[in-house]
């Protein structure tokens, strides 16, 4: 087996080098990776790891990095943040395959390590890419060389660490959660490359509309290199058709996705949304799948999805079916465990469960009639019957005087009592409906009502 190479800080070849400094030869490799950052200054995004006083950036300043996990989306920078590191703090950067690397490979790794260790005093950055496609045995194999210093172990996962990694493994490094690109993010990147001209398409003087970049980073979905990458699609589109101007209407015709038709002012977007929560509340599930797969092919962020998904669960089923909220909260849960493409799964039965559902917005009604007592009564005095009598002074005061225990009555219920205050007694806030679980709710309510009137029980 052929030992890894041990070039540069970067683990760059001589032949790589000179590709680098050959724009015939640069121009065979993919811009994503021309643009790549060299410097955390060029890094965009991921201000919550490189704002001021954030204990990742600090500790590539003072060259006390420690072993960690990535965790976060792909394309968002996690193999660049590696090279990055391995650069700043002047260590041998190896890359290492989860999916290509066997054990071997590792034996060898960590020889050339403790070699450049002993001999040179110089570290060896160790990237994993996808460590959580590595078994536990596998993963077990780093400890040693992790504890004892021979090897700085960054892991590049997009799995959750907490399940993916194993414990003892997790327990030697810092997860750092590195998030998706925004879309003011991806057309900052996209801008950068139209207008390098040592790495990027500066030298074609192209030129690009505003809304065709945002067009760009909103399908790219938070991805830096599918951004990228599609940009240069374009780019040689553009030069097979004589075009120097990057238009909307020339993304839209090159791209076979929806989000590129939408327009900058988002108004599509939100038609769509309003179709979607109008289809389930409409009870129609082929019309509720449809638009939700419209939004997602699109771009739409699934948690955004899922959070329209969580409210209506509330707002338009309620206690109709009470089983639509877990039901919602367990397809946000388990979307996070997830991810894509599996998690439309989760996506897809809620929707269709929420929209098959029994409707009511009697608890939206519900709360915006108490909101509006607040407003209109302002902060209404406690009752003295409700108050708790903690102090002998508070029990002279009359707290807690007149309260009635409901589990001393029958059913629980204390007939004719009220625990409103007294100038809004006698108001009924929560109506339920005649559908779904409200139909035994209302007649139990209707009952309890009855007997605080001093009508029959």
């Amino acid at each position: 087996m052929a030992r890894p190479r041990t070039g540069s800080g970067t683990g760059d070849t001589l032949f790589a080098a000179a590709a680098r400094r050959d724009p015939v030869r640069a121009g065979q490799v993919p811009l994503a990776e021309r643009m790549r950052p060299k410097t955390l200054a060029e890094l965009v995004g991921q201000t919550h790891l490189f704002g001021p006083n954030k204990l990742l950036a600090e500790a590539i300043a003072s060259d006390h990095v420690p072993s960690m996990i990535l965790w976060g989306p792909p394309g968002v920078g996690k193999t660049t943040l590696g090279r990055i590191i391995a650069e700043q703090t002047k260590a041998e950067f190896v890359p290492f395959s989860a999916v290509l690397g066997n054990l071997q490979d590792l034996r060898a790794i960590v020889q050339l390590a403790k070699e450049r260790r002993e001999l040179h005093a110089k570290r060896t950055l160790v990237f994993v890419d996808e460590i959580h496609r590595f078994n536990k045995a596998q993963q077990d194999a780093f400890l040693p060389h992790v504890e004892n210093g021979t090897i700085t172990l960054v892991g590049a996962t997009t799995e959750n660490p907490s399940f993916a990694v194993n414990a003892a493994l997790l327990s030697r490094c810092k997860v750092f959660r590195l998030e998706a690109l925004t879309e003011p993010d991806l057309v900052r990147l996209l801008r950068r490359a139209l207008d390098d001209e040592a790495h990027g398409l500066g030298a074609r003087h192209l030129a690009a509309e505003e809304d065709a970049l945002v067009g760009i980073a909103r399908a790219a979905r938070g991805d830096g290199r599918r951004a990228l990458s599609t940009l240069e699609a374009l780019a040689e589109h553009m030069k097979a058709a004589g075009e120097t101007t990057l238009t909307l209407a020339l993304v839209a015709r090159a791209e076979e996705h929806a989000p590129l038709l939408y327009d900058k002012a988002g108004e599509e977007h939100y038609n769509v949304v309003s179709a979607f929560i109008k289809s389930m509340r409409g009870s129609d599930p082929d019309a509720a799948l449809y638009w939700m797969m419209r939004m997602l092919e699109a771009g739409d962020d699934p948690l955004f999805v899922l959070r329209r998904m969580l409210i209506f669960a509330s707002e338009d089923v309620g206690n109709a079916d009470p089983r639509a909220l877990l039901v919602a909260v367990a397809a946000d849960q388990s979307f996070r465990r997830m991810g894509m493409p599996e998690g439309l799964y989760p996506l897809a039965h809620a929707a269709v469960y929420l929209a098959c559902a029994p409707k009511s917005n009697a608890v939206n009604a519900a709360w915006h009639r108490a909101q509006a007592l607040v407003q209109q009564y302002g902060a209404l005095p406690v009752p003295k019957k409700l108050r708790n009598a903690v102090t002998p002074l508070m029990k002279d005061e009359g707290y807690g005087a007149g309260y009635k225990y409901a589990h001393d009555f029958e059913g629980g219920v204390v007939r004719g009592e009220t625990y409103l205050p007294d100038e809004i007694a006698g108001e009924s806030l929560y109506e339920p409906t005649d559908r779904g679980e409200e139909v035994r709710i209302k007649a139990r309510l209707d009952a309890l009502r009855g007997r605080g009137k001093g009508g029959p029980p």
